[in-house]
């Protein structure tokens, strides 16, 4: 229950549309406790008719958070939370935010300025319901070997990403130890230096895990996801073999059968839990639209409230 919100069942899993339940129901008057105690069962929520505005989704943001985490390579807007979604007009496949690499955040956020007229729809899936569609053969394949994601990032943008999150202007003085002590994450990081400034990293996770909220194991990676502003990682499992074709043809098989669509309208605020549901997009039809993501680790006291 939300004071102030109808809650209403979204799509076929457990995911919740919240919309106000008198006029004149703003962002603001949610009381963040109850917002996160319905993601914790939810996964993800679509918030409808609430009529933000960047600098609202923005302050929306900051009150359940209890830091937002920005990727500079990417543009900025709406002071210091919310970027906007500008990789390409391609389908985007399924992935935790930034989660590929030891930075990703706890909870993930859009906002839709202008909806697409066609196509272009959000899709999340449940990575509780993943692991459980899962065969055996799978499920114990990923049960005893986690994934490493690998690659090799430019001078320029491991030293961009460091300095931000350092809150330095002087990107050029940020040593690859600096980095390391910034690499977090529940997996184990190894960052390399190497001779022209680069690096090169191997994060080593688990693919399915326990959540932000409880142990319960989700299905929850990169493992199919996208790297529209670095170069593509490597994925293997721990001892460096390649995941079987027919594993990934199968998890290819389940997660589209459990994908649901956010089909925005004008407005529209998602909360995802990034810990569980991963999240990707249709192929981009009208280019005209607007949407904005906002990236966060949850403010663990609101848990108490």
């Amino acid at each position: 229950m939300i004071d102030h919100a109808r809650v209403t069942s979204y799509g076929s899993g457990t995911g919740l549309l919240l919309t106000p339940a008198e006029p004149g129901t703003t962002l603001g008057t949610l009381a963040p406790g109850q917002v996160i105690r319905t993601l914790r069962e939810a996964g993800f929520l679509l918030l409808r008719g609430f009529r933000p505005d960047l600098e609202q989704f923005s302050a929306f943001v900051g009150a359940h958070s209890e830091r937002v985490t920005l990727d500079p390579a990417r543009s900025f807007h709406g002071g210091s939370t919310a970027q906007k979604v500008d990789a390409g007009h391609e389908a985007v496949g399924l992935h935790l935010e930034n989660g590929n690499s030891p930075f990703a955040p706890t909870l993930t956020w859009f906002y839709c300025e202008k909806a697409a007229s066609s196509g272009s729809q959000t899709t999340v899936c449940d990575g509780h319901r993943v692991w459980d569609a899962l065969s055996e053969e799978a499920r114990g394949l990923f049960r005893a070997h986690e994934i490493v994601y690998s690659r090799r990032v430019e001078e320029t943008k491991w030293k961009a990403f460091a300095a931000f999150h350092l809150g330095t202007s002087d990107a050029a003085s940020v040593t690859v130890d600096q980095l390391r002590e910034l690499a977090g994450g529940p997996g184990e990081t190894v960052i390399d230096l190497l001779g022209d400034g680069s690096i090169h990293y191997a994060y080593r996770v688990s693919a399915a895990h326990g959540t932000l909220f409880d142990e319960r194991l989700a299905f929850a990676n990169s493992i199919l996801g996208p790297s529209n502003h670095y170069e593509k990682p490597r994925i293997t499992f721990a001892d460096g073999r390649d995941i079987p074709v027919r594993i990934l043809k199968e998890v290819e098989s389940v997660t589209e059968d459990l994908t649901e669509e956010l089909a925005w309208a004008d407005g529209d605020v998602a909360l995802i839990d990034n810990t569980r549901v991963m999240h990707g997009r249709r192929a981009i039809t009208d280019p005209e639209r607007s949407i904005f993501n906002a990236q966060s680790d949850l403010d663990r006291t609101l848990l108490t409230i």
